[in-house]
């Protein structure tokens, strides 16, 4: 027997779009009030001829789904071609196409810029509405599945100023917002001391890791000179001042070892991208976006035996040592935790010598020496380390049992890391998630 669903029947005095799924939507509920943005908010529409001012520089605003609101840009009234919208404190803008991610902010008393560009729907909150609520409103989950019912358009969705007043939020009363809000940010403050905390204590696993091994760290300060700098000829590797700079001598309290002593160095290869068949395998095949510092067990990419045997990629073995060469990852490394092949952009430090260097000793030396390796890239449009850079570059060795300390003095830290984003991560969730379960049924 068949059943049928009962159909929505929909007063005509409010059929005003013609679009299903904002009429197919679940009613609004909430314990508070449900009122219509229209009774809350004012736009506010007014451009101004910045252009007129030709000599004038302008500061400009930009919204985006990270920042919210954000001093963007400065430029002169001859190069603005068109009249910019302003904005006070306390006004909120969107970005009417991408709005459905959460592309919305609040200017605040910390934003030195004013205008905006007139893409943006700006507004102004009446009395009855607290900026900071609307903003916080605006990024549930619950409010962009109702955002995302309500936009228009078929190549991009558009929440027109005029649609935005025909949304209904739930509305407390203001000192009930204020309290709302509160809890949120006091959540979200605790985050951040949580993050910075974390930030502080991998600062500290550099110190730590320099002053156990006699490394005096050089400020930008002290690395500029004055005057002529002169280097051997014989040692002049290739033209560069950051590259010279950089591979100047370290002071250390131990012995200086290249990493070609310690280790084999290879790379890989990329199997061709014609060949489809060769990217349906198993074996884990690494690119350089994939190197964070972390161990890898598993990578975006597999390929097949064949790909291996038709192109210049190498199975290395577990806790091999991997460290990006090209790019804007220059410097990133990684441990394998499986059996796994790279790309071309990446080194390989394989067959280390155990005898002489604990493999997390290495490795988390090679972390702290990110800044330093970018530095030695060379090349003009795509800078780049290579294997006779890192096959030469210098690693002072303490021993075993000096080695074995300080990494357990890191993991430490890295723990404490590791505790400290996790409660600030929670944190933000419980923020998020109490201010929805709060304001909506």
């Amino acid at each position: 027997m068949k059943t049928y669903k009962k159909l929505k029947l929909i007063e005509l005095k409010e059929f005003d779009l013609w679009d299903i799924k904002r009429y197919t939507s679940k009613k609004l509920k909430s314990t508070f009030n449900i009122e219509k943005l229209s009774n809350c908010i004012k736009e506010e529409n007014r451009k101004y001829k910045l252009y007129l001012e030709e000599d004038k520089t302008f500061g400009i605003l930009g919204v985006n789904n990270k920042d919210g609101i954000f001093d963007a840009y400065e430029q002169k009234g001859k190069e603005i071609n068109q009249p910019y919208k302003k904005m006070e404190i306390g006004w909120l803008a969107y970005n009417p196409y991408r709005i459905n991610v959460g592309s919305i902010g609040i200017r605040k008393k910390e934003h030195l810029y004013q205008y905006i560009s007139p893409a943006y729907v700006v507004f102004s909150c009446l009395d009855n509405l607290l900026p900071e609520y609307l903003y916080l409103l605006f990024r549930t989950e619950r409010f962009i599945k109702i955002i995302n019912e309500s936009t228009t358009g078929s190549v991009r969705q558009n929440l027109t100023s005029e649609i935005l007043k025909t949304l209904e939020i739930p509305l407390p009363s203001i000192s009930e917002q204020e309290t709302i809000v509160k809890n949120y940010y006091n959540k979200i403050t605790q985050a951040t001391t949580y993050e910075q905390q974390a930030e502080t204590l991998e600062k500290n696993i550099e110190n730590y890791l320099f002053e156990s091994l006699g490394i005096e760290q050089k400020t930008e300060e002290k690395t500029k000179k004055k005057g002529l700098q002169f280097v051997e000829f014989g040692n002049l590797e290739k033209w560069g001042i950051d590259f010279i700079l950089s591979n100047e001598n370290i002071k250390h309290l131990f012995t200086m070892y290249k990493i070609s002593d310690l280790c084999k160095i290879s790379s890989g290869g990329t199997p061709s991208r014609g060949r489809k068949e060769y990217f349906e395998g198993s074996i884990p095949w690494i690119k350089t976006g994939e190197l964070n510092d972390t161990i890898i067990y598993d990578t975006e990419e597999k390929i097949t035996e064949e790909a291996i045997k038709n192109s210049s990629a190498k199975l290395y073995k577990k806790d091999s040592l991997v460290i990006a060469m090209y790019g804007a990852t220059i410097g990133k490394t990684a441990k394998l935790g499986i059996e796994a092949t790279t790309n071309q952009a990446c080194a390989v430090l394989f067959d280390i010598n155990t005898n002489l260097i604990e493999i997390d000793f290495l490795w988390e030396y090679l972390q702290s020496q990110t800044k330093r390796l970018k530095k030695m890239a060379y090349g003009s449009a795509q800078p780049n380390l290579n294997a006779k850079i890192i096959s030469n570059y210098n690693i002072p060795i303490p021993p075993k049992e000096t080695q074995q300390t300080i990494i357990t003095q890191i993991d430490t830290y890295k723990n404490e890391i590791k505790i400290l984003r996790e409660r600030a991560t929670l944190l933000k969730q419980q923020a998020e998630q109490e201010f929805e379960q709060t304001i909506f049924s």
